[in-house]
């Protein structure tokens, strides 16, 4: 144990952003807004460059088919994950601050939706994920940064200087921030790379390039992040050897190198939106 460990009360962090008395708006859906504004943002900067595979209005259109995969998939995929015990009490399902979201049920939301999205605008999915999969480490940051805020998804116990006790573990014991580490590496690590990839190679006319370079960053770093983070109660000893995150990652780490692998191929040019569309 550190000599004189980080106690996370003593940083004077609160849930709560804004507090009227009335209403009350907390970071946790804060990073959901600013997620969703910031990724708008950044995506029409990117489909703003030439051989672009939709307009900017399509964007627009995007964004609520995005932020209901979020929302729908994150909350189901908590409840089918990590409190299956919920749905004898189906009703709580609607109540989302009652445990939480899930990352990857959130990830398998906006993959339904997108899906959805480019079947009605007729666009190429693969090369429409290669785009978002750009805007998709704002997210990734936010919603970590609010986890720490809010004293939640804390590590396990460590022994490093910077570890810290969370009071919501009851037990005193210095854990890792992780995540803070899971903020910079399933986010920032992310952001970095994929934004060199966009703007200094040729990975945006190459199909499932990126897409496939943030499955398998995300699910690599979250695979290994797992080692320092606190499983969720009842999910620590899997009869198969990995916590439920690390399974669930396997997916995505396969899916990732499928689709870096298919990139490799030789191609033809990758198809632009169409042009009858609005640039906007």
């Amino acid at each position: 144990m550190p000599a004189n460990p980080i106690h996370f009360a003593d940083l004077g962090l609160s849930p709560v952003a804004l507090d009227l008395g009335f209403f009350q708006l907390k970071w946790y859906a804060l990073s959901y807004l600013a997620m969703l504004g910031l990724g708008w943002w950044y995506l029409r900067r990117l489909v703003a460059q030439p051989n672009a595979p939709m307009t900017k209005p399509q964007v627009d259109d995007a964004l609520t088919y995005v932020g209901l995969g979020v929302i729908v998939g994150g909350r189901l995929g908590y409840c089918l994950f990590y409190q299956p015990s919920i749905w004898l009490q189906p009703w709580k399902v609607l109540q989302l601050w009652n445990g939480g979201m899930s990352f990857h049920g959130g990830l398998i939301g906006v993959l339904v939706a997108i899906a959805l999205f480019a079947r009605v605008h007729r666009l190429n999915l693969i090369r429409v994920l290669d785009y978002l999969a750009c805007a998709a480490p704002f997210g990734l940051i936010l919603v970590r940064l609010a986890n720490f805020v809010n004293g939640e998804l804390y590590g396990r116990p460590s022994n490093l200087p910077w570890a810290m006790v969370f009071p919501g573990s009851g037990d005193g014991v210095p854990r890792h921030p992780s995540q803070l580490y899971e903020a910079a590496l399933e986010g920032g690590l992310m952001m970095l790379v994929l934004l060199w990839m966009f703007w200094r190679t040729d990975a945006r006319n190459r199909p499932g390039r990126l897409a496939g370079t943030g499955f398998l960053l995300y699910g690599t770093a979250r695979f290994f992040l797992e080692l320092t983070r606190q499983p969720d109660k009842g999910l620590e000893h899997l009869s198969w050897g990995l916590t439920m995150g690390q399974t669930l990652c396997v997916p995505m780490i396969v899916a990732g190198a499928w689709l870096l692998i298919r990139s490799a191929r030789p191609h033809a040019p990758a198809p632009a939106a169409a042009s009858g569309a609005s640039p906007g």
